[in-house]
């Protein structure tokens, strides 16, 4: 669903396209034109492979009412969460027609007369999933906007409110760790495991950094495939080129270990880790047999976390493991610690994500910034196996 305060259905149709125009008394707005502006974005009227379904439109901007808020978008990220939803694979999927994109950030042009918690100038990201940010322009409610530092670099503001937030929580919320604990992660080039190398590093936690070693590619090139999902029978398995390069760059973020998937299953791979205790928690994007062997490496009593599952493939825990070492398996979901938390814990939480960000604790994921115009590149890239850049699209 659209999330922009407590408009309806038909308010929502109206803001987009410009068979549903809202009228609006201009004096309505601060600093509004009296003109409508055209706005490019990029929006899919129904669900299926992103590179055929996505195509970037000219829509009308409505006019700034009282309670809302104009931006002007800066940029914005080709996340997972983004092509799952195209692809109507997600938890929450808005209405159709839709405008893409769930993060990024973007400048306040003009605030209605009873806006009180931004002005213009100020940068602003989503409070929420579903808001559609693959576009120039676009009038918000406020209640939709959450205003973040506008002296934080551009690709750590785009980036700031998904993957940061989950790694963040994940960490805090689970287990109670403390200096020199360690955690195990897989998909550990990721968003999200670029952020958790920081900020558990941060945090004088370490970190085990699991990374695939071999993707497996489609056998037929029509069929739509996403980043780590496996192809069936008669896929081309492929081997990583740049295994040493990653591992570095990890490793220049706070990784205390880089391994692959195929060293983490080697008997010998207990002695390789044995100068950090054994994780009390696992965070698992992939499912399969990915998880299960990050849950061979928990230790006691720990938890593993899955928020992802890019295998397409169930979680497999084995008996023994559950009844002899008391293991726990949860699921973390960012969109639903929003539902269980105010809207001003989670502006602590962009703040405190923030913070380090100043301190230089945490920057964005390896990133390649492609014009809005030039969005099948982006797209295409992202779902390419061994993605190591995020596509971020600049407006």
């Amino acid at each position: 669903m659209w999330v922009c305060g407590a408009r309806t259905p038909a308010q929502l149709r109206r803001r987009l396209f410009p068979a549903f125009r809202r009228r609006r008394s201009a004096a309505a707005a601060f600093s509004a034109s009296a003109e409508p502006s055209r706005v490019r974005a990029l929006v899919y009227g129904h669900h299926g492979d992103p590179a055929k379904v996505v195509e970037l439109k000219n829509l009308e901007l409505a006019a700034v009412g009282g309670s809302d808020v104009h931006v002007k978008m800066l940029a914005a990220p080709v996340n997972p969460s983004d092509i799952n939803m195209i692809q109507g694979n997600y938890g929450l999927l808005p209405k159709l027609p839709a405008v893409g994109g769930n993060e990024g950030v973007g400048q306040v042009v003009a605030v209605g007369s009873s806006v009180t918690r931004v002005k213009p100038g100020d940068w602003v990201i989503p409070a929420n999933a579903g808001l559609g940010t693959w576009r120039t322009e676009a009038v918000f409610s406020e209640e939709a906007l959450i205003s973040v530092p506008s002296d934080i670099p551009l690709q750590s503001a785009a980036t700031l409110g998904v993957n940061p937030c989950t790694a963040y929580r994940m960490l805090m919320d689970f287990e109670q760790l403390r200096p020199g604990d360690s955690v195990i992660q897989n998909a550990s080039n990721s968003g999200v495991g670029q952020a958790v190398i920081q900020i558990a590093a941060a945090l004088g936690l370490r970190t085990i950094n699991v990374v695939r070693d071999r993707c497996v590619g489609r056998p037929d090139p029509s069929t739509p495939l996403g980043p780590f999902h496996l192809a069936p029978a008669g896929a081309h398995v492929s081997t990583r080129p740049d295994i040493q390069k990653l591992t570095d760059r990890l490793k220049n973020l706070g990784a205390h270990h880089v391994v692959t998937e195929e060293e983490l299953r080697k008997h010998e791979m207990k002695n390789f880790l044995k100068d950090v205790p054994q994780p009390q928690l696992a965070l698992n994007c992939v499912g399969g047999k990915s998880s299960t062997e990050l849950l061979r490496h928990l230790a006691p009593g720990g938890t593993m976390v899955t928020y992802g599952g890019m295998a397409k493939q169930p979680v497999i825990a084995s008996v023994s493991l559950l009844i002899f070492k008391d293991l726990k398996l949860r699921g973390f979901w960012l969109s639903q610690w929003k539902k269980d938390h105010s809207p001003d814990q989670f502006k602590e939480l962009i703040l405190t994500l923030c913070d380090l960000i100043h301190r230089g604790q945490l920057t964005a994921p390896a990133c390649s910034e492609v014009p809005l115009q030039d969005y099948q590149r982006a797209l295409e890239a992202s779902m390419q196996p061994f993605v190591s850049s995020k596509q971020i699209l600049t407006m």
